[in-house]
């Protein structure tokens, strides 16, 4: 991997841990909180995932949930270890390789990028492909059926909707400023 790959893989590693500072929001309902971490999460596949490649938004989220895996209190709350990855979140927190490895893909390879695509690659990548890998697991830990598992999430798709809206505007915007990344892709 190139150093300046590297450098922004590592870049947006550090947004997710900047993001773990905004105190989570614990609904009452569910033991899974509601964080900005995942706006992380898809501002990293369609920043980095668009302009470089899909596995590099990835790649920036495996960094990111190593270095919680060693211990480090990265996610919201001041959460880290290996036991997060053991919890009704774990899904979730999984899911985030593959949220932003979709919406990479899916806009690394679209001709004219709009911000209505982009607002649907984020909904199919960052709320659907996300609740895919953590509504069983949830489900699972938590001793309920997937049904029971889905009607608790059902909740939180307000906020995602709002993270949705405001990382699609965000990634529309970096995109375009950014010059080393329209360079880099070439």
């Amino acid at each position: 991997m190139k150093l300046r790959k590297l450098m922004y893989v590592s870049m947006f590693a550090t947004i997710m841990g900047a993001l773990g500072i905004v105190p989570p929001i614990f609904l009452g309902i569910s033991p899974v909180p509601v964080t900005l971490q995942t706006l992380g999460v898809m501002l990293s596949g369609s920043v980095l995932g668009s302009r470089l490649g899909p596995k590099y938004g990835a790649f920036s989220q495996i960094i990111f949930l190593l270095l919680v895996m060693t211990g480090l209190p990265l996610l919201s709350g001041g959460r880290g270890g290996i036991g997060v990855f053991f919890s009704p979140s774990g899904g979730y927190i999984i899911g985030w390789v593959a949220g932003a490895y979709v919406i990479g893909f899916l806009l690394y390879h679209m001709k004219n990028v709009s911000f209505i695509k982009v607002l649907l690659v984020h909904i199919l990548g960052g709320v659907l492909v996300v609740y895919v890998f953590g509504i069983p697991i949830q489900a699972m830990l938590m001793d309920i059926s997937i049904n029971q598992a889905i009607l608790l999430s059902l909740v939180y798709l307000p906020g995602d909707f709002i993270k949705v809206a405001v990382a699609s505007l965000l990634a529309i915007k970096i995109r375009n400023s950014i010059p080393l990344l329209k360079e880099v892709r070439g």
